[in-house]
């Protein structure tokens, strides 16, 4: 499987790209890390009420009003070290 070939990055990896401290802003989900630094609404690492730099699994599973298709739009970049899947 081609995302078993992904480098995986932990969740403190992950935080490190916020959209804060460097210009890349990565966000998790289901297991896989998105690089959403060219979106122009996660410029400032934030998009609404969701930070960049975590696994928002759980967060949009409750809460997003789009369904998960909007990170086709978004390279898969790697895939995070013990994903939050609790309840998929």
């Amino acid at each position: 499987m081609v995302n078993e070939m992904l480098p995986e990055y932990t969740r403190a990896q992950l935080a490190l790209r916020n959209g804060q401290d460097r210009d890349e802003i990565w966000v998790a989900y289901l297991g896989l890390v998105y690089d959403v630094s060219r979106s122009r609404l996660w410029r400032r690492g934030n998009h609404y009420e969701h930070w960049a730099g975590q696994d928002l699994t759980k967060e949009l599973q409750h809460d997003a009003p789009h369904t998960e298709h909007v990170f086709d739009n978004f390279p898969v970049i790697g895939r995070l070290k013990d994903p939050l899947l609790s309840g998929c």
